[in-house]
């Protein structure tokens, strides 16, 4: 074999690798690992807020599967540009290709980092508990019953079943905030009554 058959594979294998990479973490595929516990993620790295449990933003290695796909490329498709057309010294095309790949996986490393997961953060539990939303009335809850409230939370619009905390009713259109959440359904009180007290 010689370098130049070395560095068209290296190239082949790392395209491949780069083109699986970017559809299987596309498609978000997940493979069990350890007996079936765990997931392992074959995209750019972890991505934090991805439904993992808790993420830790800081969680990108730079040798990932993404970044070496790109060595691989980027160090097969110079190295064989540079035994196939000049006459350099073998070891100096040895440095220009490992000096290439490097580049070429530090190119990847930025963009996954700085573009792609620039605006991931961890998700906080909190941002999401229903506890203290203000809302409106959808429906009408009679005494005793069940209406509809309609409430924003984290940008966007949302609906739930609601009851009066007092079993009073309450008409539509009437802004009330949740106070306690259970089984799926919230249980409010009037916005006016909570804002005199």
């Amino acid at each position: 074999m010689t370098w130049t058959d070395f560095y068209l594979v290296c190239f082949l294998v790392g395209l491949i690798l780069s083109a699986v990479s970017f559809l299987l973490g596309n498609a978000h595929l997940h493979f069990p690992h350890h007996g079936g516990a765990g997931h392992v993620h074959l995209g750019q790295g972890h991505v934090p807020g991805h439904g993992h449990g808790g993420s830790d933003q800081g969680s990108l290695s730079v040798f990932n599967f993404g970044t070496g796909a790109a060595f691989l490329a980027w160090f097969g498709g110079a190295g064989f540009l540079v035994t196939r057309y000049s006459t350099l010294w073998v070891w100096l095309g040895l440095g220009i290709a490992i000096s290439s790949g490097l580049a070429g996986a530090a190119v990847v490393f930025w963009f996954v980092a700085k573009v792609l997961m620039a605006s991931e953060r961890d998700l906080d539990p909190a941002d999401y508990d229903p506890i203290g939303a203000l809302g409106r009335l959808s429906a009408v809850i009679r005494a005793g019953g069940t209406g509809e409230m309609i409430y924003s939370q984290q940008g966007s619009r949302r609906s739930c079943a609601a009851r009066s905390e007092e079993g009073v009713a309450i008409p539509k259109g009437t802004e009330v905030v949740i106070t306690r959440y259970e089984k799926g359904i919230a249980y409010v009180r009037r916005w006016d009554e909570l804002a005199e007290q």
